[in-house]
């Protein structure tokens, strides 16, 4: 068979993305490449598709357990004969694995890059024919990158031991200039064929809130999304466990996953997600890398993660069909200081050296004061995301929580007088600076112990917000970091002017700040699937199809066929089993596995029971 009919039979897809055919071509003529692909680009198909055709065995190296269950069971799924090796199996389950690598019974292959240095897999590995080393998330390799992996260091070192070098394929989803850069050297690829086939996933919403109660944002925006599936993202391990108990006691059928969970509580919580007997899952970011799981209708962020490349990365991993999802991330203040202390503490940076440790935190900082800008900006959010990764993007997407907002633009210069005056004056008394929440009480004319004792009712700037509620003066202090007048000493969180500032407290500048209208930001309303209200009734009678055949295979839904297919489905209402392959996301296969079943519902739905 050549590409296209792997393409169809087995994938179900006519054509092929951006970007992919340029990755299949350049590995099956023999050259290494390094394709950079948004989360739901498509970025398996560049590598899993040239496997099925080459001779020999191809190894994809992924630091992801969730990744090579999800994707091992979905190459079975569609007849490819794959497997993984990693910490989960049992040494006689490894041996196994093993003996059947040595009798040729795989095709694809994934391994953690910290086992291609043990003798027991060096030594199988170098009586293989190898013909591919695939690298998934490449930017583990690059200390300039949010996940830096210090083993990723020894892909190129074992590719050039084999008997004959293979194939190298790096394959990432956020990679800046300096990145991307590292990835090609310490990969050792050779003239790479290259692709960026850009950043943008149009069908994904992007809003930031700053509610009050977090607690009561996320339970808004949940009821409206009871039969969804998504992920919910805390910073801590303490918070997944509260959130989750929160969401449990309000009758939502959540599951919770960290590090700190026995491996078997964490492989039934992440099962129950796939198979859809959990709809939500409550997790840190050690869920969720490379799960293919293609109904996530939903990513809401209860914590600001520390870098843009942390959120696009997990928000991606909504509407991975194409299907529109909602990507929410309610952010407050004390994220920020949440972000720093575990950048600081971080416990992946132990066995660097002190020069490169130094180098990795200064970085994270930086990627730290991307983040915070994300959720301060008051410009389109998509192209917020864009310009990060060096991306053109007009100056609206008109699909965003800023561009579909309702918002007014309100003169704050005075203010931000009051704001950068008080900061000033705390300044030259203390001899040091304080947080906004002291400042911000400063200006209230509070009574509290701690403003008193440090003398600062005396103050000129005591009491001029009198009557203002504590949260208008975060946010105006907010936008004046925005706007560069102010800055807080990461360290301290202590607030202190820039030499900006003099443009408004001497020279006139003003300073304005977007509002929204109504009194309280919302959630946006539930996303329907791409399907017309006419066809909404089929496509819940293919969805309990779907399931159905998904309980008899023991398999989750979203490998029979994802949301997007039943939606195509739904609307091309096939007759034929001609017809039927036609529908995105219908390959052979499926088709003679599963054709009949859905062709006979749809018919019931079109013409009544026989």
């Amino acid at each position: 068979m050549d590409k296209y009919e792997i393409l169809q039979r087995c994938f179900g897809y006519s054509t092929f993305r951006p970007g992919q055919e340029q990755m299949v071509d350049g590995i099956l003529s023999g050259r290494d490449v390094f394709g950079i692909m948004p989360t739901g680009g498509g970025k398996s198909i560049c590598y899993q598709l040239p496997a099925m055709m080459m001779d020999g065995i191809s190894l994809v190296v992924s630091p992801l357990i969730s990744l090579m269950r999800d994707q091992v069971m979905s190459l079975k799924g569609m007849g490819v004969p794959a497997a993984y090796i990693n910490s989960t199996l049992t040494p006689q389950q490894i041996q196994l694995v093993y003996r059947n690598l040595l009798a040729g019974m795989y095709k694809i292959v994934y391994v953690a890059p910290e086992r291609l240095d043990q003798p027991g897999f060096a030594s199988v590995a170098a009586r293989l024919k190898i013909s591919m080393v695939a690298v998934d998330e490449a930017h583990c390799i690059s200390q300039w990158g949010q996940d830096f992996r210090p083993s990723y260091l020894r892909i190129a070192g074992f590719a050039e031991r084999l008997p004959r070098r293979p194939v190298v394929g790096a394959f990432t989803a956020t990679a800046t200039a300096q990145v991307r850069q590292d990835v090609e050297r310490l990969l050792g690829l050779r003239d790479p064929v290259r692709t960026v086939t850009g950043f943008d996933r149009p069908n994904l919403y992007f809003q930031v809130l700053k509610p009050e109660r977090k607690d009561q944002a996320l339970l808004s925006a949940l009821e409206r999304r009871r039969d969804k599936s998504g992920i919910v993202y805390c910073a801590t391990r303490k918070n997944v466990e509260t959130v989750c108990q929160f969401l449990l006691d309000h009758g939502f059928a959540a599951a919770r996953y960290h590090a700190g969970l026995e491996e078997r509580e964490r492989t039934q919580s992440q099962e129950d997600f796939l198979y859809d007997r959990k709809m939500i899952m409550v997790a840190t970011n050690a869920f969720g890398m490379g799960i293919d799981k293609s109904n996530v209708s939903f990513v809401i962020h209860y914590n600001m993660p520390k870098s843009m490349e942390a959120y696009y990365q997990e928000a991606g991993r909504a509407g991975r069909d194409g299907s529109p999802a909602d990507c929410i991330l309610l952010f407050s203040r004390g994220d920020v200081r949440t972000a720093q202390f575990l950048i600081e503490n971080s416990a992946d940076n132990e066995d660097l050296d002190p020069q490169t440790r130094a180098i990795v935190r200064a970085q994270d900082l930086k990627r730290l004061d991307a983040m915070v800008g994300y959720c301060r900006t008051g410009e389109c959010l998509r192209g917020y995301i864009l310009e990060y990764f060096g991306q053109k993007h007009p100056l609206l997407c008109g699909s965003c929580g800023t561009c579909k907002g309702n918002f007014i633009t309100v003169d704050i210069t005075r203010e931000a007088k009051m704001i950068l005056s008080c900061v000033q004056q705390i300044h030259e008394k203390l001899g040091y600076g304080v947080g906004i929440d002291l400042a911000g009480r400063v200006l209230r004319g509070s009574r509290d112990k701690r403003v008193l004792e440090l003398g600062l009712d005396r103050l000129s700037t005591y009491g001029l917000m009198r009557g203002v509620a504590r949260t208008p003066i975060r946010e105006m202090a907010d936008q004046l970091e925005t706007e560069g007048y102010l800055v807080t000493d990461q360290t301290h969180q202590a607030l202190r002017l820039t030499p900006k500032a003099a443009q408004v407290l001497f020279r006139g500048q003003e300073v304005t700040m977007r509002k929204p209208l109504e009194e309280r930001q919302e959630p946006p309303a539930a996303r329907r699937d791409v399907v017309p209200e006419e066809d909404e009734a089929l496509y819940q009678r293919l969805r309990e199809v779907r399931g159905r055949l998904a309980r008899k295979a023991q398999v989750p839904a979203y490998v029979v066929f994802s949301n997007a297919t039943l939606s195509d489905m739904a609307r091309r209402k096939p007759r034929t089993m001609s017809q039927f392959r036609q529908v995105s996301g219908v390959g052979q296969l499926k088709a003679q596995w599963y054709g009949q079943d859905f062709l006979e519902c749809i018919r019931e739905y079109l013409d009544g029971p026989a």
